[in-house]
């Protein structure tokens, strides 16, 4: 664990309140904000092959299928490819506005069951917040199986870092570390390296993924960026308009790095970002919940 960093206690490790783009070349039918700046294409295939990751987690128990179903079947029907993610073998991860609670969900659920020292050495083990079972990311995840008589988040704990669903060369491993102290999403202040959200461990998996298959640095970024802009839209439809009016730079000449850090995409940063601009009037986004 680095000492050095100073992460806050967000206020998902409250145990009540866990019950409580960038633009990929070759896509076309974008979003336009009105000073025409692209932020969103209708959908972007990410450069890694999800595989049968959907059915090894199913298998490990990481998704218990039936729990998971129950939860779709009570909002929209799983599509064809939804369900191929979850049960079959697949190509391109494909991400778009219909299914990107559908993605965090899988990658929540990947970020939470891969093995990694992130999750048995970082910030998640400091017994300064309570225990590892306490955080949003950790107790928020009852999709798992398990005995149903035990305490919310038992049964996600059975399988936190205990499987090697994707095996990183200590390079890889390196990289994903480097880059996840410097992704941060806007609902909470801490980096990807304290996935203490669900958007955090799913930001976990999606660059674990990315990393094994040998996609580059700069390349992951981009990937982080858009799935970040599927899941906070209006946050980064608002960063958007603020680099454009204050900076005069256009969206697709940002630089995803910085877009990612700190300055932007953190809660804090992303709140000095409001006090400059207005924000779209849509309020669009998913909570740290299932």
């Amino acid at each position: 664990m680095d000492d050095n960093k100073n992460y806050l206690i967000p206020a998902s490790i409250v145990f009540s309140a866990v019950i409580a783009a960038y633009i990929w070349l070759g896509v076309a039918e974008t979003k336009i904000l009105e000073s025409n700046q692209v932020i969103l294409p209708d959908s972007v295939e990410l450069p890694v092959i999800w595989g049968n990751l959907g059915s090894q987690m199913i298998a490990a128990g990481v998704i218990d299928r039936s729990k998971f179903e129950a939860i779709y079947a009570r909002r929209d029907k799983l599509t064809d490819y939804e369900k191929q993610l979850l049960e079959g073998e697949t190509g391109k991860l494909k991400i778009n506005q219909e299914n990107s609670s559908f993605i965090l969900n899988i990658l929540w659920a990947l970020g939470l069951g891969n093995k990694n020292e992130i999750l048995e050495k970082g910030p998640m083990t400091d017994s300064r917040y309570g225990g590892i079972g306490n955080f949003a990311s950790t107790g928020g995840w009852t999709l798992a199986r398990g005995d149903p008589s035990t305490s919310l988040g038992q049964g996600a704990m059975n399988h936190y870092s205990k499987h090697v669903f994707i095996k990183l060369t200590p390079q890889q491993q390196k990289l994903v570390e480097e880059i996840s102290k410097n992704i941060y999403r806007p609902c909470c202040d801490n980096p990807t390296y304290f996935p203490d959200c669900n958007h955090g461990m799913a930001m976990l998996g999606l660059l674990e993924l990315l990393a094994s298959q040998g996609v580059s640095e700069q390349e992951i970024y981009k990937a982080a960026l858009a799935v970040n802009s599927y899941w906070f839209p209006d946050t980064y439809l608002t960063i958007a308009k603020y680099l454009k009016e204050k900076k005069n730079i256009n969206w697709i000449d940002a630089d995803s790095k910085e877009i990612l850090g700190r300055n932007y995409s953190s809660a804090s940063g992303y709140q000095n970002i409001l006090s400059q601009v207005a924000p779209p009037s849509n309020n669009r986004g998913q909570g740290c919940g299932i």
